[in-house]
């Protein structure tokens, strides 16, 4: 009579655990995603934090963020009925030239108020995307403006030699292997490639007289690269007002009329499974702290502003 017991108590148990596993793992990740990203709110809140850049992933061990995404989201932002206005919180030293061209020609096209607050840094790309926006608040102390370009890389042709290690040039084309990091350039190719970068800048120049309503000529003055802190920018004309967030939503609600501001944030959804898998990495990466990191570089020859 025990032994029967036994049997439909472990029975019991079994269907219990399986019943279990089948919700958790089966149930639970599709009423998850079904619910995933339903919000309310009458302001869009875009995030752009980090290096600028075409696609997701990291530069140098650098969080980056995707044209693409923002783009997305603004159009998003665009079409949907109760987002009165767009928020866009910057924290990015920049990044690919044509990502934030990408980001900031989007946010020219939007019917609705647009407002940029620059956290702690919204400088050359970063600062690019900002002077896009109806609107741009900066921290005091924030590093914003920087406008320039950046295609520097390493050239390892005399470490080459010193191990006696050589490079055996094969192209088809003279200017092919220009920038190559495993030969020194000719000034015929370094002056080559100066008139672009300089041409890129000039592009940067225009948009950001453009987009500030200064002159061209006092953008060129601006335009050596130096960063500013937000309190300097204000002077300079390059931000429209000292703050944060609250400065934001008090400006819309006396632009707009708002009584409040509810906030529908904009982020790329993750999955049941990319969220689970992050809470282990999270949980492995504090273990394996201070052990040592490793840098990847994305491609010697972008060119960064």
């Amino acid at each position: 009579m025990k032994k029967q017991v036994r049997k439909v108590s472990l029975r019991k148990v079994f269907w219990i655990t399986l019943g279990s596993m089948l919700f958790l793992f089966f149930v639970l990740p599709i009423i998850i995603s079904l619910f995933n990203g339903l919000q309310f709110g009458n302001v869009a809140l875009i995030s752009i934090e980090g290096v600028i850049a075409g696609n997701q992933g990291s530069y140098w061990g650098q969080e980056v963020v995707s044209s693409k995404e923002i783009v997305g989201f603004l159009k998003e932002a665009e079409e949907n009925t109760m987002i009165k206005a767009v928020v866009l919180e910057i924290n990015s030293p920049g990044g690919s030239a044509v990502a934030s061209d990408e980001i900031a020609s989007q946010i020219k096209r939007m019917k609705k108020p647009v407002v940029a607050v620059i956290r702690e840094v919204g400088a050359s790309g970063g600062y690019w995307v900002a002077s896009a926006a109806d609107y741009v608040i900066a921290n005091r102390m924030s590093i914003t403006g920087s406008i320039g370009v950046l295609s520097s890389y390493l050239e390892f042709s005399g470490l080459m030699e010193h191990y006696g290690v050589s490079y055996e040039r094969l192209v088809a084309g003279e200017y092919k292997d220009m920038g190559t990091p495993f030969r020194k350039l000719t000034e015929e190719e370094r002056n080559i490639l100066q008139k672009k970068i300089n041409k890129i800048h000039e592009f940067f120049i225009e948009e950001i007289a453009r987009n500030r309503n200064l002159s061209g000529e006092k953008v060129k003055k601006l335009a050596t690269g130096e960063f500013f802190l937000g309190s300097e920018a204000l002077g300079l004309g390059l931000v429209d007002e000292l703050g944060n967030k609250e400065r934001a939503e008090a400006y819309l609600k006396e632009r707009l009329g708002l009584k409040e501001i509810d906030y529908m944030q904009y982020e790329i959804k993750k999955s049941f499974w990319e969220e689970l898998l992050g809470v282990f990495n999270n949980y492995f990466f504090k273990i394996g702290e201070g052990i040592g990191s490793v840098l990847v570089s994305q491609g010697n020859k972008a060119i960064w502003v």
